[in-house]
Parts: structure tokens; sequence; C-alpha cells
């Protein structure tokens, strides 16, 4: 039986919904092939051994008093745990990071795998910092010839001669443009701004979550997304968002957003996003899994590249599982191929 460590929550500000997803993967794992330890990162950074997915899901485990960390020492291979006992060391054969956003999917952790020699669920150092790096991303993906939305990258310090960044956006860009974080992920500090006073708001908001800001055109079209595992794509999913972007509060809040899995899509278009989505997950060195966002372009139906997402969400209502569902892989077979993949780790089928 394969011991393996469901690593969740952390201090990003998509921490809730990585105990959501978490909960996901620990229901739907198999437990005659698995043993589950369950590791919770508070948002103030303590890592907790959790007891169970109930605790999860009424958010207890917060209250837990036994640690568990990641040893960084090879020879450990696995978890330190301490409690009012003792300190007991856990070997673990597998990690499986569910940490969406920032100090998770960023490279951060996937480092201390590293340093651990632990197998890893997803991708490595250098493909989770430069997915999760928008302004990176888009650097790469400029090689790939696959069109992707206009931008001008802003840093915070910026900000403080906001007239002469204001002159610089409006010279590149025309209204409405799109204001995002570097490296936030789930919408988080994602704004849409029609005109001077919304762009300055926007910048600002933007700042809060990174240091590093883009300001990108509007491309009004469909939002389409492709789920790559072992890099190969599924089928395409459209998302119909109820806020005027597929904003955080859109896409977790609001039942009125939907997610189309096969939408009607023009001819070629379905084998156009996969083939870009494998591109972009082999040319940024992406292994396990990731979802690729694209938008279809209104009028022109162009396929414009948006983002990509090396730890997607698992949770009920999230894209990635439910295109690979449609192409006839439930949640538990996908668990189990992102768990083998692990294991080979750097060698491709």
């Amino acid at each position: 039986m394969k011991r393996i460590a469901i690593i969740f929550g952390g201090r990003s500000s998509e921490h809730e919904i990585s105990c959501v997803s978490a909960a996901t993967i620990i229901k739907n794992a198999d437990k005659s092939k698995y043993e589950l330890f369950l590791i919770g990162i508070t948002k103030e950074g303590r890592w907790l051994a959790v007891d169970d997915v109930k605790s999860i899901e009424d958010g207890s485990w917060y209250n837990g008093t036994k640690s568990a960390v990641i040893s960084p020492d090879r020879q450990d291979h696995g978890l330190i745990i301490t409690d009012e006992n003792g300190i007991v060391k856990q070997p673990i054969d597998i990690a499986f990071p569910v940490l969406h956003g920032l100090n998770g999917e960023d490279g951060t952790i996937q480092g201390l795998f590293e340093l651990a020699c632990i197998p890893y669920v997803g991708c490595g150092v250098l493909a989770s910092a430069c997915s999760m790096d928008k302004f990176y991303t888009k650097i790469v993906v400029d090689d790939l010839n696959i069109r992707q939305a206009k931008f001008v990258p802003v840093l915070k310090g910026q900000l403080k001669d906001m007239p002469t960044l204001i002159n610089r956006v409006e010279s590149a860009l025309p209204y409405p443009v799109f204001v995002k974080p570097s490296n936030a992920g789930s919408s988080k500090g994602v704004s849409k701004a029609h005109d001077r006073d919304e762009l300055v708001a926007a910048l600002k908001l933007a700042a809060e979550h990174d240091r590093k800001i883009l300001v990108e055109e509007a491309i009004n079209g469909r939002e389409l997304e492709c789920a790559v595992l072992g890099g190969k794509g599924s089928g395409v999913g459209e998302i119909e968002a109820a806020d005027e972007f597929y904003s955080y509060d859109a896409k977790y809040n609001n039942e009125a957003s939907k997610t189309v899995i096969g939408p009607e899509l023009p001819e070629g278009k379905a084998d156009e996003i996969r083939r870009d989505a494998e591109k972009i997950f082999a040319a940024l060195d992406c292994f396990g899994l990731a979802r690729v966002d694209f938008f279809m372009e209104n009028g022109t139906n162009e396929v414009v590249f948006n983002e990509i997402n090396t730890l997607p969400g698992f949770t009920s209502i999230s894209m990635f599982p439910m295109l690979w569902k449609a192409e006839g892989v439930d949640i538990p077979a996908q668990i189990d191929r992102l768990i083998e993949l692990a294991e080979k780790r750097y060698l491709y089928e």
C-alpha cells in the first residue's frame, strides 16, 4: 500500500478552495491502494496533522495541536510528526500537493519535495514557477506562434508615479483592459477597467496581491478550457460567467455561472485548442497535470491563449475533473494516473 501525503490549505488567497479540492481527492482516493496522511497548512503557515476529511469540511482541523512537516533530509524521506508524546518520523512514498496559488503552485513546495527526494504529483519547480507567473508564461508562449492578449507589464513601485504609468498603459492599449496580479490565481485581484479612474483602482487592487502586475487588452469572446493529463489534452469546456468576467465571486459564489462540457464550436476549433494546450504544456516543461485557458474571439473565431494553471481545482464544479470524466476517466482513475506519473516523475510514456 502506497503512503500518500495530501497537503492542502496554505497561505495563498485560494486557501479555502484548496481545502475543498483536498476533500474531493481524499474522498475519491482508493483506500485499498493508498494510506493517506493529511497535512493542512493554516493561513498563518502552521503545518498540522489532520485526522480525517470531516475535520476539513467543518473547519475543526484548524484547532489541531499535532504538527506534521516534510523533512528536507533525504534520509527521512517523509514527515516529522510532533505532539505532546514526542516526535515520530513517518516515511511517505508520494507527496500530493493540493495547494493552489502562492507557495503551493509556484515551485516553492516543489523545491522542498526535490530536497527531500520525495516523488510528487504535478509540475516541477521550473514549470510551476513560470506557469504561475503570467508575465513569464507570456514570454514562453510568444515563441509558439499562438496568439495571446497584448499586455503592459507593471511593477508595484511604478504606482508611485501613477500619471506616468497611466499614460504608458493608455498609449499601448485601448479601454477596456484587464488588470491582473502576475502571480495570483482564481481571479483574485483581477479587475476590468473601462476608464482611467477604474484603471487606477484596479492597479491598486492588483498591487495588494503581487508586486508584478499585467495590464492586458480585453478579448471579447467565449471562455474555453482544456485539461492536460500526462501531456494529453482533453476535450473542451466552456465557462458561462454570471458576471462581466469570470471573477472569484462569479467562479465560486454565483450559482448562475455555468460550465459546459463539449460546447458546440466551429469545425476544427476543439482540436486546435487541444493542440495548443499540449504545446503550451510541453513548452513550459509541465508534468502530470494542468488546465489551459483560452478565449475564442467574437467575430474572428480566433483562439487566444489566456493562462495556464498547474494545480487546477478539484472541487465539484471544477473544470479539470469534469473534462476528464467526460473522456471516461473518473476522479478515482484521475488520482491513480497522477500518482502513477509521480512515481515515474521524469519519464514520459
